[in-house]
């Protein structure tokens, strides 16, 4: 887990996404959510089915129309608005980031 100076989510900036079946059960995207660091992890990985891979097609699809960014070693890790966002997508800062003690 990161630390909260560092980690977009206690900013509300990130989340951790997958996809379900409309009644419910979870769709497989080849690694379960917060796996390990393996190369199936990564949302190019090549170590997963093809079924895993259209799966992550369609939630990519789905993430990046509205705007959010895909951290590249988690499939399931995508931003908007923090310092990760700013950075791939060339905004001139982050939305969101950590409060400071000069902030509260």
């Amino acid at each position: 887990m990161s630390p909260s100076g560092v980690s977009p989510h206690p900013a509300g900036a990130a989340v951790d996404l997958t996809l379900c079946e409309t009644d419910g059960p979870e769709l497989w995207l080849g690694t379960e959510v917060n796996d390990t660091d393996t190369d199936a992890c990564h949302t190019a990985g090549t170590a997963i089915s093809a079924q895993a891979r259209e799966h992550r097609r369609i939630l990519a699809e789905a993430l990046t129309t509205v705007g959010l960014t895909n951290y590249p070693s988690e499939w399931w890790h995508w931003s908007y608005g923090d310092r990760y966002w700013a950075n791939t997508t060339g905004a001139s800062a982050a939305r969101y980031g950590p409060v400071t003690s000069d902030h509260l």
